[in-house]
């Protein structure tokens, strides 16, 4: 399959898959909205005019032209003007126009019999469930994703089987003709390991894995050691003696540690010059969590950062500056991204799906995250309105005032074509500096 085919079915592999996530997230909208009998007239994917849909019941299913997002439209999100029940502002301002406009809309199309039926009547708790339907269903698609990926493609590790065999000791920094007299033999190439060869004892002790190999390595400098390899089928003995070797000082992060000046630190320690294989290792069900955990807890840091993080592209998308790896992307880059993923021919097959399927996994982490943050229009806003209406009346009951009602939400709107604005104009920036200055993922 040619290389530009299997970019364009990463490309649409990816568009599918947040196609569908973003399908799922109304859908966590849509059912605790319908079980608390709250009348929903739309379920939209999409923005803009409408390109299909169907109504059944009382709600019209359908998708628009701008494949941006989706809705549930549920009637009576705002309470009505609570002065004269009207929709009727109060002033002429820009702002109170803004609110009333939208109460209008919230009442249009409430009929005979639904005044039960509207969303800001609902309790607290259950304007709460309602909206973090959302988050909550991508949430759970990312964790089934992550299960998949674990469990089903595994995890690149490191094997027992070695991939290169290092021919000459060579000084950090340094460099030396392999058929040169100055080229002096590593220990594994004295001892005439090779490439393919599955390490199965050192020193008499069965090797298990990788890591426990080169820490029995690392400790053996200048002894001589046995050792055991499977070479085509083969059980094969030899002999071999680690050097003393100066190598980098790595965290439990896997990055090189470095002193208070930013020098990289070095330490001495055992070294036979073979390199591992990897391959794809499946992970139990309980480390699903656990990873979940940091793939949440790194994109957090992300959105958190988000403002410094997009002037930072703004920055590189108008200069000559590089792109951050680890900032935020748009759609184009992340279809980008999985076209370039499928497109690696020198990569296996399963490891390219596993790749996308993570991809996907973190797009639904991020789009949980970031719904939550709490602005409207985001799902965090409508969230943090009913907390704000559930302390009010408490504080009102603990005073002896008469309940408030609830809070109209609608009041915030000024503030939320603000954000909603800023919120474009960041996608916008986003996909222009995909297309001048993409990210380079991969060095």
């Amino acid at each position: 399959m040619s290389p530009v085919l299997l970019f364009i079915l990463g490309v649409v592999f990816v568009a599918i898959g947040v196609a569908v996530s973003i399908a799922l997230h109304e859908v966590g909208h849509l059912v605790p909205a319908k079980l608390f009998k709250v009348r929903v007239t739309k379920y939209m994917i999409g923005f803009g005019p409408t390109l299909w849909s169907r109504k059944k019941g009382e709600t019209e299913y359908g998708f628009k032209a701008l494949p941006l997002g989706g809705y549930v439209a549920m009637i009576g999100m705002y309470p009505p003007n609570k002065d004269d029940g009207a929709v009727r502002p109060s002033s002429t301002g820009m702002f109170q126009t803004l609110a009333t406009e939208a109460r209008s809309m919230a009442h249009e199309e409430v009929g005979p019999g639904d005044e039960k039926r509207v969303f800001y009547k609902l309790p607290v708790w259950k304007k709460i469930i309602i909206m973090l339907g959302g988050p909550a269903m991508n949430m759970i698609i990312g964790l089934i994703l992550l299960a998949v990926l674990l469990m089903g493609f595994g995890v690149a590790q490191s094997t027992t089987t070695i991939a290169d065999v290092s021919k000459c000791q060579v000084a950090a920094g340094q460099t030396v003709d392999p058929d040169s007299a100055d080229c002096k033999l590593t220990p594994a190439a004295a001892a005439g390991l090779q490439p393919n060869d599955t390490i199965t004892s050192f020193d008499g002790k069965a090797v298990t894995s990788w890591d426990e190999l080169t820490s029995w390595i690392r400790a053996s400098a200048g002894k001589d050691v046995p050792i055991t390899v499977q070479r085509n089928g083969a059980s094969v003995e030899t002999t071999v003696t680690p050097v003393l070797s100066s190598r980098p000082v790595v965290g439990a992060d896997g990055r090189a540690e470095q002193d208070a000046n930013g020098v990289l630190k070095y330490q001495e320690v055992g070294f036979l010059g073979i390199g591992a294989q990897s391959a794809l290792v499946p992970q139990p069900a309980s480390a699903v969590l656990p990873m979940a955990g940091e793939n949440i807890k790194q994109i957090a840091g992300v959105i958190f950062n988000l403002p410094a993080r997009v002037v930072g592209v703004a920055k590189a998308a108008f200069s000559e500056e590089p792109r951050d790896p680890n900032g935020p992307i748009s759609v184009v880059g992340v279809g980008r991204v999985a076209g370039e993923v499928a497109a690696m021919e020198q990569v296996p097959m399963q490891a390219r799906i596993g790749t996308l399927v993570g991809l996907l996994a973190g797009l639904n982490f991020a789009l949980a995250i970031f719904n939550l943050i709490p602005l409207l229009p985001l799902d965090g806003g409508h969230v943090a309105g009913a907390l704000y209406e559930g302390a009010r009346r408490q504080v009102a009951r603990l005073r002896g005032k008469p309940d408030p009602g609830a809070f109209d939400i609608a009041k915030l709107l000024p503030a939320t074509y603000v954000v909603a604005a800023l919120l474009m104009a960041m996608g916008a920036l986003l996909i222009y500096a995909d297309i001048v200055k993409p990210v380079n993922i991969f060095g």
